[in-house]
C-alpha cells in the first residue's frame, strides 16, 4: 500500500531557494501527497503568490513566529492522518529517488521514528555542490557541545555505514507520523524560537523508545553555511543559540548543562 507523504516547508525570505526546492520535489519518483508552505513573517512575501493556487500545495502566512511554531502550524494541516511527514528547509534539495528510498528504509525498520542521510553543501549562487559535508547527523562532544558530524569536511569515504544516531538535523527530517501523534500538534517544542529544536525533538523521541536512523544511501543537498551572506552570525542569533542550549539542558537535565552555561556566559558577557 502506498504511503501518503506530506512535506512541510517553513520559509522566511526564501525567494532565492524555494523554487529550486520545489522543482526537486516535483521530480520525485514518489511525489508528495501534499506540500504545506508556512511563511514565518517574510517582510515581503510576494514571492509566494505564485504558489498560492498551485495544485497540491497549501500556503499559510503568519507573523515571524519562529521555526518550531511555524512547523507546528504546518503540521496542524495534516494532524490525525497517517503516513510520512517530511520537515524540509527551503534551501534543501532532494534527488529524485530520495523520498522513495527513505520510505523503504522506514518500512524495513518499524522501530525508527526518523530516517536521515548525508547532507552535502550546496552553493546556490553557483548552482553546484560544494563537495563538502553539511551534516551526517547531530552528535555530542564529551564535554556537551552538540555539533553536525562532518560539517565542512571533504565528502570522502567516511560516514558510509548505516547506524543509529543521537539526533537528526532539522533541515531534513523524514518522520513516521505514528511516532508524532502523542505530541498532538506540538511536534517541535514552541519554547525554542530557533536553534536546538531538532535536538530536543530527537531526544524526546528516543526517550519514548523510538530509534533515529542514519543511512548514507540517502544523499541530499543543503545551502546552509555555504552562502556568503550567512557566513557571519550576528550577536542576537549567537545569543539565541546559547540560550537555547541552556533551555535544552533544562528540559533534559544533565551535567552537560555546565558547558551550556559557560557558552552562554561567553556570548552574553564577553560577546565571544
Amino acid at each position: 500500500m502506498e504511503r501518503a507523504v506530506y512535506i512541510i516547508i517553513v520559509t522566511h525570505d526564501s525567494a532565492d531557494v524555494l523554487p529550486t526546492c520545489l522543482e526537486h520535489l516535483s521530480a520525485q519518483s514518489s511525489p508528495p501527497t501534499s506540500i504545506i508552505i508556512v511563511d514565518s513573517g517574510s517582510p515581503d512575501s510576494r514571492y509566494l503568490d505564485s504558489f498560492a493556487d498551485r495544485a497540491g500545495t497549501t500556503l499559510v502566512r503568519s507573523d515571524n513566529m519562529g521555526f518550531s511554531r511555524a512547523n507546528n502550524l504546518g503540521y496542524k494541516e495534516i494532524a490525525g492522518r497517517e503516513g510520512i511527514v517530511v520537515f524540509l528547509n527551503p534551501d534543501t534539495f532532494l534527488p529524485p529517488d530520495y523520498i522513495a528510498q527513505a520510505i523503504d528504509i522506514l518500512e524495513e525498520n518499524h522501530a525508527a521514528a526518523i530516517v536521515s542521510g548525508k547532507l552535502l553543501g550546496f552553493d546556490i549562487e553557483k548552482g553546484a555542490a560544494t563537495g563538502k559535508i553539511d551534516s551526517t547527523g547531530i552528535f555530542r562532544k564529551w564535554y556537551g557541545r552538540w555539533y553536525d558530524r562532518g560539517k565542512g569536511e571533504d565528502d570522502s569515504n567516511r560516514y558510509n555505514s548505516a547506524e543509529e544516531i543521537p539526533a537528526v538535523c532539522g533541515a531534513l527530517m523524514i518522520c513516521r507520523m505514528d511516532s508524532l501523534q502523542k505530541y498532538n500538534c506540538e511536534v517541535f517544542d514552541s519554547d525554542f524560537f530557533l536553534y536546538k529544536e531538532d535536538i530536543e525533538l530527537s531526544l524526546r523521541l528516543r526517550r519514548d523508545g523510538w530509534k533515529l536512523l542514519y543511512d548514507p544511501r540517502l544523499v541530499a543537498f543543503h545551502c546552509r553555511g555555504w552562502q556568503n551572506k550567512r557566513k557571519k552570525m550576528g550577536f542576537s542569533l549567537r545569543l539565541t543559540a546559547a540560550e537555547n542550549e541552556l533551555l535544552l539542558y533544562r528540559k533534559n537535565p544533565s551535567p552537560y548543562v555546565l558547558w551550556a552555561l559557560l557558552k552562554y556566559i561567553s556570548v552574553a558577557v564577553f560577546r565571544l
